[in-house]
């Protein structure tokens, strides 16, 4: 079933800078997926035409730029080049693990002809469950909130770690020269996403409360 993503690429791209500014990577983002949806998902089943595509809260996260796109078929969190030496590439198709304040988050390495490359954490897919825009924009601002929320905690339950998920510590600083050692891959435990989007954190003030 074509779901609208790229398809995978073995050769490892040059990496660009997606923008100079929130603005200037959301209208690429916006822009190449607003391709993806006239040309690859017109009458598609599972697409939602009370919904748009449309890039929010993109924001320089650790030498990268981390907002959410909605489409009418999805709605992701999204990490694209903004240093390029802060880039840590993988095979298309393969994860990596990103240690933020709410948890560890499981992103899929992807690439298309406008974008470049970029890596996508699924957060609804498909989109009925969305009336509108405004109720999607909504979702993905507070979704934001929370993963930078040190006191957001979410639920255990969720979709296990394949073994070849790289765990990225954002202090680990650049990464090493090619042909260098490399430390052995950590497993990374991700954030129940089921949880987290739809409202079952708790904080730890909760939690001590409660002990």
């Amino acid at each position: 079933m074509d779901d609208g993503r790229p398809a995978p690429v073995a050769d490892a791209p040059v990496i660009e800078r997606a923008g100079h500014s929130p603005a200037e990577v959301a209208l690429r983002v916006e822009r190449a997926f607003d391709h993806i949806h006239a040309t690859r998902m017109q009458d598609m089943p599972f697409v939602n035409a009370a919904l748009r595509v449309e890039a929010v809260g993109f924001r320089r996260w650790e030498g990268r730029w981390l907002g959410v796109l909605i489409t009418p078929w999805f709605m992701n969190l999204m990490l694209l080049p903004d240093e390029p030496a802060a880039w840590r590439h993988v095979r298309y198709g393969d994860s990596l693990g990103y240690l933020l304040p709410a948890g560890v988050f499981e992103f899929i390495s992807a690439v298309d002809p406008q974008l470049g490359g970029y890596q996508s954490c699924s957060l609804f897919s498909p989109m009925f469950e969305f009336g509108d825009q405004a109720g999607a924009r909504e979702t993905a601002l507070a979704a934001l909130t929370a993963l930078f929320d040190a006191d957001t905690r979410a639920g255990v339950e969720g979709p296990g770690t394949p073994m070849n998920v790289q765990l990225v510590d954002p202090d680990a600083g650049p990464p090493a020269a090619a042909g260098a050692a490399q430390p052995a891959a950590q497993p990374a435990a991700p954030v129940s996403k089921r949880d987290f989007l739809r409202g079952r954190w708790s904080s730890r003030a909760d939690d001590a409360a409660a002990s």
